[in-house]
């Protein structure tokens, strides 16, 4: 019986890379025209769509990814030289030396005057147009809110939050990037406030949860401005088990074999293709 099992799940296994190959092969075959049109019918068809994205979704409003060439790992500031980057995002950092986190944190993560882009704006308009059943995002920056998304689940946080690690008092997103204390302090019981976001060696918040179930729903889910590299996103682009999948990312992204359509190009751009 065992040998039967192994035979059986390698079969499904040649059959699963068969129709992968088959796939790649079709989307090779299309015109960018050809796949727009299908991109069209896709979003029509779909009844329940959920948007996965990552930081290239808000580096077209300016704001640097982590670990692309360009990005914000690669900053060379003296100040900050002697950490790694992932530390001086870390909750050891915050612990340990909090007022290089706060510096590097007011310096790096503050998106206050930054605007939505054109992948913002579409998003937006497909929930209130009832395509979009929500969007889960590993930004940080409240751009998606901004442009007008109800539906929004940060499994990472957000900047626009902080509160009191002691008597829990939320205050705005103001407080930290215009407190003057090096490291900012409770109006009430005056111990530290931190942003709301999740930090190296952090556990997700409940949204995390949530987006499980809203991708574990959906009909079609549009994966754009992250290469799954982070387990957070992947782990939850692993829960989906729905018809259409598509991917929108200027670089490489895992799971493109299993993809309807993927278009290595500007995310703007190619949500403001859907009509």
């Amino acid at each position: 019986m065992a040998d039967m099992h192994i035979a059986r799940s390698g079969a499904q296994m040649l059959e699963e890379l068969r129709n992968q190959r088959k796939k790649q092969l079709y989307q090779k075959s299309l015109t960018e025209d050809q796949k727009i049109e299908l991109l069209n019918k896709i979003v029509e068809e779909s009844e329940h769509i959920v948007f996965l994205g990552g930081a290239g979704v808000s580096t077209e409003s300016g704001i640097p990814d982590f670990r692309s060439k360009d990005g914000l790992y690669r900053k060379t500031d003296r100040k900050f030289s002697k950490y790694k980057p992932e530390y001086l995002l870390s909750a050891e950092c915050l612990q340990k030396h909090p007022q290089v986190f706060f510096d590097y944190f007011r310096k790096n993560l503050d998106a206050r005057q930054v605007q939505p882009n054109a992948a913002h704006r579409k998003l937006a308009e497909l929930e209130k147009r009832g395509k979009l059943d929500g969007v889960i995002t590993q930004n940080i920056d409240g751009l998606h809110q901004k442009a007008g998304s109800r539906k929004v689940l940060e499994i990472h946080g957000s900047a626009l939050r902080s509160y009191c690690v002691s008597c829990r008092k939320q205050l705005g997103p103001d407080f930290i990037f215009d407190s003057q204390d090096p490291v900012p302090k409770c109006p009430e019981c005056g111990r530290t406030v931190r942003p709301d976001v999740t930090l190296y060696g952090e556990f997700l918040p409940e949204d995390y949860s949530d987006a499980v179930v809203l991708i574990r729903n959906a009909d079609c889910l549009i994966i754009g401005g992250t290469s799954l590299e982070v387990g957070s996103a992947a782990g939850l682009a692993h829960t989906f088990h729905g018809k259409h999948l598509i991917i929108i990312n200027k670089g490489k992204t895992k799971m493109e074999g299993k993809a309807d359509l993927v278009f290595h190009d500007s995310i703007g751009k190619i949500l403001s293709e859907i009509k």
